[in-house]
C-alpha cells in the first residue's frame, strides 16, 4: 500500500499507526480499491462496511412532483465532503433504487460538470449573479465539498421510489501521480411520501414567462444555497420569477429605465388558495436603479414588500410587491382569486416581476421549499436562453428568444418548468 505522500509503508508499519487521521488514511486507499470491505462476520461490522473518501448529506428529503414535461421530478442536493487528505476525482454520480438496482440517473462528463459546483460562494438571498462563474470542476479539495444538483425523473405513471441510492464513483489523486478508485453508496435518500400543494395560478388571465424554476440548471433559486442561522438552506429551490409577456414574447416595450415599460407592472397578484394572511410588509421603495441591479438590501427587504399566506399544508410567499398596493393585513382570511397586491421591484428585485413559492415555514428566511402544482394552465413555449433576472431591462429589446412548446396545451395538476412560457386561464 501507499502512504499519501507516496512512499510504500508496510503492513507492519501501517499497524503501528495510533492515530485514527492515519488509520483512515491508511484504510482509504486500501478500501477504495475494493480490496478490504469485511465481510459477513459476527464482529460488529455490517457486510460491505468500508472507509470512504467522501462523506455525503442532503439539505431535504425530496418530494416527487410532476412538471409539464410529464415527468415525476424528484428534487434535491447532494452534498460531498472530501474527508480524505487527498484530492478527489468525481467521475460519476448514479442514482437508482434502494440499491442503486434500477439506474434512474447518470451524470458523467459534461453533464456531471454542469450539475456539480464546489460549497463556497455568496450567501443566497434573491441572488443577481451567475452560479455558473463557481461551477465546472469536479475535483473536490481535502476538507473541501462539492455539491451535486441533483433532479431524478421518472415516468409520471410510474410509482416513485421509497429511497434512492446515491453512487459515486470517482478516483483519489496521489502525489505520485497515480490514481486509486473508488466506487460506493455514499448516501440513501428516503423519497417524502407527502402531496405536492394543488394551487390556482397567483397572477391573472394571460402569457407569463416562468422565469428561473425549477429543477435543473443553474438559476439563482435552485442553487440558491444559504447558509442561515447556522443551518444550509436552499430556500427558494422551487421558486419561479412571474414576468408578463405579449404574444410577441416581450418583458417590455418602450423604455426599460421606466416601469410602466415592463408588462408585468401592477399586474394583480392572486390567493392562489384558501388561507390566513400570516405576514405582510408595504412602504419599501420600487428599484431606484431600474434597469440596473439595486444594492444588496438587509436580509429583511430581501423580497421586498411582500405577503405570506397559511394555506392548508403550508404556506405561500408571494414577493416584489410595489409599494402602496397591499391590500392585506394579518390574520385576515383570504378567498381562492381575492387580489393581496401588485406586482413591482421592491426589495432584491431588477425589474417588476412576481417572486411566488411555497414554504414549510411562516418567514421566508429560514424555509424549506417545498414543491407545488397548479390546477390548471396551458403550456405555450419555451425561452430558449438563459436571461438572468438581473440583466433582462439590459437587453437590446425586451423580446425573450422563444420557440413554441412540441408538446403545447392544457395542463392540470402540474409544475411549469425552468423559462416554461403559460397561459394562465383564471376559473376566477
Amino acid at each position: 500500500m501507499w502512504h499519501p505522500d507516496g512512499v510504500p509503508v508496510s503492513p507492519l508499519i501501517r499497524c503501528s499507526l495510533t492515530t485514527l487521521r492515519a488509520l483512515v488514511v491508511a484504510a482509504v486507499l486500501v478500501l477504495c480499491s475494493g480490496a478490504a470491505r469485511s465481510p459477513v462476520s459476527a464482529q460488529g461490522i455490517a457486510p460491505g462496511t468500508q472507509f470512504t473518501p467522501l462523506a455525503a448529506t442532503v439539505l431535504t428529503n425530496p418530494i416527487s412532483v410532476r412538471g409539464t414535461d410529464g415527468q415525476l421530478h424528484m428534487t434535491y442536493e447532494l452534498l460531498l465532503t472530501n474527508a480524505s487528505p487527498l484530492s478527489v476525482r468525481v467521475e460519476q454520480v448514479l442514482v437508482g433504487g434502494e440499491d442503486a438496482d434500477r439506474i434512474l440517473l447518470s451524470l458523467e462528463g459534461d453533464q456531471l460538470a454542469g450539475e456539480m459546483t464546489p460549497f463556497a460562494g455568496t450567501p443566497g438571498s434573491e441572488a443577481t449573479e451567475d452560479p455558473t462563474q463557481d461551477g465546472g470542476s469536479t475535483t473536490i479539495a481535502s476538507g473541501a465539498i462539492g455539491i451535486v444538483w441533483v433532479d431524478v425523473t421518472t415516468d409520471s405513471q410510474a410509482e416513485p421510489p421509497e429511497t434512492l441510492a446515491n453512487r459515486v464513483v470517482a478516483s483519489i489523486l496521489r502525489p505520485d501521480g497515480q490514481s486509486v478508485p473508488f466506487d460506493g453508496i455514499v448516501a440513501r435518500v428516503p423519497v417524502n411520501r407527502s402531496t405536492p400543494l394543488e394551487l390556482s395560478p397567483p397572477v391573472g388571465n394571460g402569457l407569463w414567462y416562468m422565469s428561473d424554476g425549477c429543477c435543473t440548471g443553474d438559476t439563482h433559486h435552485r442553487r440558491g444555497l444559504a447558509p442561515i442561522n447556522g443551518q444550509l438552506l436552499v430556500p427558494q429551490r422551487y421558486a419561479v420569477d412571474w414576468y408578463r409577456v405579449d404574444d410577441q414574447h416581450r418583458a417590455w416595450a418602450g423604455d426599460p429605465s421606466q416601469l410602466k415599460s415592463y408588462l408585468a407592472y401592477q399586474q394583480p397578484v392572486l390567493a392562489a388558495a384558501d388561507g390566513t394572511v400570516v405576514s405582510s410588509l408595504d412602504g419599501l421603495p420600487n428599484n431606484p436603479d431600474l434597469p440596473h441591479p439595486p444594492p444588496i438590501p438587509p436580509i429583511e427587504q430581501t423580497v421586498g414588500n411582500f405577503v405570506i399566506l397559511k394555506v392548508d399544508g403550508g404556506y405561500l410567499l408571494y414577493g416584489h410587491l410595489d409599494p402602496g398596493s397591499v391590500r392585506v393585513a394579518t390574520g385576515q382570511q383570504v378567498s381562492r382569486g381575492d387580489v393581496l397586491g401588485l406586482i413591482g421591484t421592491s426589495g432584491n428585485s431588477t425589474a417588476p416581476h412576481l417572486h411566488f413559492q411555497a414554504m414549510t415555514t411562516p418567514t421566508f428566511f429560514p424555509t424549506d421549499s417545498p414543491p407545488y402544482v397548479f390546477d390548471r394552465f396551458e403550456l405555450v413555449g419555451q425561452v430558449t436562453e438563459r436571461i438572468w433576472d438581473d440583466i433582462i431591462g439590459l437587453q437590446p429589446t425586451g423580446t425573450l428568444p422563444y420557440m413554441p412548446a412540441p408538446d403545447a396545451g392544457p395542463r392540470t395538476s402540474q409544475m411549469p418548468l425552468d423559462r416554461n412560457i403559460i397561459r394562465v386561464i383564471s376559473a376566477h
